[in-house]
């Protein structure tokens, strides 16, 4: 790992010191005052004196087993909060259209919003299956395609905060009830890359979801298109390729926020390894 050096600039000194810290500590994951202090050059009392301030306003994290800082969740919550006011419908527009476009079906984009799922754009397909999935409303995150994108790349206890209690509200004979199930689901999810609702919101309609990453790779939005059944049952070849063409819209989507990587999953089965 490169070594951080302080660059000269007529600016606020401590505020330099204070971002060079944070970009260290978001490079290297978790380090210690004599670490920061050797590869910024600085004064170990320095050094303590701008983290013991960053920690205190909530912008680091300091392990309780040694003393080594590292960056909260703080930023985190920035970032998502920039990515929605920097206009994320305005820059899904394009890549809703092209989805809709080469699928043919209904396409959609969600956030993750407490324990609910929102859609915020959408467009229509010509299939005669018309579902009430209008922009704005919430829906539960445990049986639809979009819900289970964003819990599939979650830590278990935090799944378990926003499902709630088993057993889930059945919408449908196929809704999965119990969370030992869902967790199965979520797993395999992680590792193909894309999560299926199969009529366990809607009867009579498919769902796949793929997650957004943003520029440090957390999930801030998710894609799915959703397929009439009728259409589409038992052809894995057809469904496939619609899967295919929904991961690498969302693949570029999330290029476009800053995304760099190209790991979104677990297993060889991803078709967003490049």
């Amino acid at each position: 790992m490169k070594e951080k050096t302080m660059q000269k600039f007529s600016g606020v000194q401590s505020i330099e010191r204070a971002f060079a810290i944070i970009e260290l500590l978001d490079e290297a994951g978790e380090l210690g005052i004599a670490e920061i202090s050797r590869r910024l050059s600085l004064e170990r009392s320095t050094v303590h004196r701008i983290a013991s301030t960053l920690r205190h306003l909530g912008y680091l994290s300091q392990n309780s087993s040694n003393p080594k800082y590292s960056n909260s969740f703080r930023f985190f919550e920035i970032g998502n909060n920039v990515v929605k006011r920097l206009g994320l419908r305005q820059q899904a527009a394009p890549f809703l259209r092209e989805l809709s476009e080469k699928t043919h079906e209904a396409v959609n984009l969600a956030i993750l919003d407490g324990n609910e799922v929102i859609f915020i754009d959408k467009i229509e397909s010509q299939s005669t299956i018309k579902v009430d999935l209008a922009v704005g409303k919430r829906f539960p995150t445990y049986c639809t395609g979009l819900g289970k994108t964003f819990l599939a790349w979650l830590p278990e206890g935090e799944v378990a905060d926003i499902v709630g209690p088993p057993p889930f509200v059945k919408y449908t004979k196929k809704t999965i009830t119990e969370f030992p199930q869902l967790m199965e689901e979520l797993r395999q999810i992680r590792k193909d890359g894309f999560s299926l609702d199969n009529e366990e919101f809607v009867e009579g309609l498919l769902c796949l979801g793929v997650p957004v990453r943003s520029r440090s790779g957390d999930v801030v939005a998710a894609l799915s298109v959703a397929l009439p059944k009728y259409l589409y049952a038992g052809d894995e070849v057809k469904i496939g390729s619609v899967c295919a063409v929904l991961m690498d819209v969302a693949y570029r989507f999330s290029c476009s926020l800053g995304f760099k990587g190209s790991e979104f999953c677990e297993g060889s089965s991803c078709l967003w390894r490049k």
